[in-house]
């Protein structure tokens, strides 16, 4: 029995959905890393009543997750930019090799075309 291969959208969706997966296991990590932080944080406060207590660790966690977003969001544009600008790069690079291969295949052509001429003259 053959194994049967996946086409090239369907990979590309294969990968799309474990990299939300992979996205949301990582949030919910920092969000347990924020939630631990809180208690931490609520901890060192023992005068707090148990609603105070809860408030802040909310509080902190909720702000701790905003700056996540921000950071996670910032980092997103920047890689978008970085895409670009790479792409942009290689696309301008690749266009430059490419004339001046055609330029020295140009030349070469008229290399070996000027030393046919010369052989040929009495």
């Amino acid at each position: 029995m053959r194994p049967v291969r996946a086409t090239a959208p369907a990979a590309r969706q294969t990968a799309a959905d474990i990299n939300r997966i992979e996205g949301y296991l990582l949030l919910q990590a920092e969000r347990g890393e924020a939630e631990a932080q809180a208690e931490a944080f609520a901890a060192r406060m023992p005068w707090l009543t148990t609603g105070q207590r809860d408030e802040v660790v909310r509080l902190y966690t909720a702000d701790r997750m905003a700056l996540t977003r921000r950071v996670l969001h910032g980092l997103t544009e920047r890689c978008a930019e970085l895409r670009e600008e790479y792409s942009a790069r290689y696309l301008h690079l690749r266009r430059r090799v490419l004339a001046r291969a055609t330029l020295v295949l140009l030349l070469a052509i008229a290399l070996v075309t000027c030393v046919c001429f010369l052989v040929r003259l009495p």
